[in-house]
């Protein structure tokens, strides 16, 4: 994934996680939610907004690859 300088408030990682939620596989969607019910660093919730970030128009290989980082992401 590409860096990028913006800091994304939670409620823009909310607001993303939702507009991606019919794409994404129902037990990371919950995962997700429940990940973002604690307070993240900056540095984490820029990470997840650009995991979710055009998802639903990335290829299945591209979206296997962005599930896999999300669960490395929900365990750390």
């Amino acid at each position: 994934m590409s860096t990028c300088n913006i800091d994304h408030s939670k409620e823009d990682v909310i607001k993303k996680l939702q507009s991606q939620e019919s794409f994404l596989p129902k037990e990371l969607y919950k995962k997700a939610v429940q990940f973002l019910e604690l307070e993240r660093t900056q540095l984490t919730l820029n990470e997840l907004f650009h995991l979710l970030k055009k998802y639903d128009l990335a290829p299945e290989e591209e979206q296997q690859k962005r599930n896999l980082a999300m669960e490395e992401l929900f365990q750390a």
